[in-house]
Formats: C-alpha cells, sequence, structure tokens
C-alpha cells in the first residue's frame, strides 16, 4: 500500500515537473526553471504551495505578491520536485516488497519522513481533511477506509520522529 501512495504522489509530481516550459536561457546557463504559475491541481498546490502569501492590503500588494511567487516558483520549483522524488525513491528502495520489518539509516529516515509527509497531504487534500474533521467517521461513509490509511500514515510518520530524537 505505501508502495502505491508514494508512487501515486511521485506521478502527480513527475507530471508538473515534464510541464515546465521550455526555456532557452537556462539550456544555455544551465539554469533549470520550472512553473512560474501555481498548480491548479489542489493536491500539487498543496504539496507545492507559493513561497509569500497574498494578503488583503489590494491589488497592487496581491499583484506584487503573484509577481514573486511566480519569479520564486520558477527558479526554486525543479529542485524541490527533485528532493521529493528523491526522497520518494528512498521509500520505494527500502520498503520491503512483501512488507515486514526494515532497518533505516538516520538518512533513509529523514527521506521516509518526508515522503510520508507528501503522502498524508495529497491524501488530507484529496479527503477534504482540516482540523474539523473527526478521528473516525461512520463506516459507510466513503472516506472511512481512507481515514484509516490517513492516520495509519500518522502513526508511522510519528514512529519515526520518535525513533529519531536522541
Amino acid at each position: 500500500m505505501l508502495r502505491s501512495l508514494v508512487s501515486s504522489v511521485l506521478g502527480v509530481l513527475d507530471e508538473r515537473a515534464k510541464s515546465a516550459p521550455h526555456d532557452e536561457l537556462a539550456e544555455l546557463t544551465g539554469l533549470r526553471s520550472g512553473n512560474t504559475t501555481a498548480p491548479e491541481d489542489p493536491v500539487l498546490a498543496r504539496l507545492l504551495p507559493d513561497f509569500q502569501r497574498r494578503d488583503d492590503r489590494g491589488l497592487d500588494a496581491a499583484d506584487t505578491t503573484a509577481d514573486a511567487n511566480g519569479a520564486l516558483r520558477g527558479l526554486h520549483e525543479p529542485d524541490i520536485i527533485d528532493a521529493k522524488v528523491a526522497a520518494g525513491s528512498v521509500v520505494l528502495d527500502t520498503v520491503p516488497p512483501e512488507g515486514g520489518k526494515l532497518a533505516l539509516t538516520p538518512e533513509q529516515a529523514d527521506a521516509w519522513l518526508t515522503s510520508i509527509n507528501d503522502v498524508r497531504l495529497a491524501m488530507g487534500t484529496n479527503l477534504g481533511i482540516d482540523s474539523q474533521t473527526p478521528d473516525e467517521v461512520d463506516p459507510d461513509d466513503p472516506r472511512a477506509p481512507h481515514l484509516d490509511i490517513y492516520h495509519w500514515l500518522t502513526w508511522m510518520q510519528d514512529s519515526l520522529v520518535q525513533a529519531l530524537l536522541p
């Protein structure tokens, strides 16, 4: 299950990376550039949020924030996606195919934390989880089995954090 969830998140990130516009200057300088617009997909928007929050100070402030977000996104999004894909790849490389116990180095555990967090963000967005979402829902609720998986991922993430504490 974990392998499937991580693979799904990596697939969404890969599609986003491939959707970046062609940049001739980037080819000449060796500096990659990414998308300058925020993702429309809510899951991607959660995984790749804006760098600056928009405020309510008026249209000029919103335009300036949008310009800054676009510039920062174009510069940094490829590296952010690469880091998320690298973390997910560590999970896929280290999770036992048939399940069971595993031993992780501290670096691998950090990658697992990153990847599990990304999966939780994606699931939480798809399920509409917010501060008002109860820990348990009616078993007939279509979100019920997914919420159980979300809670399992939360437990796994907390277990990793506890294991990494000195």
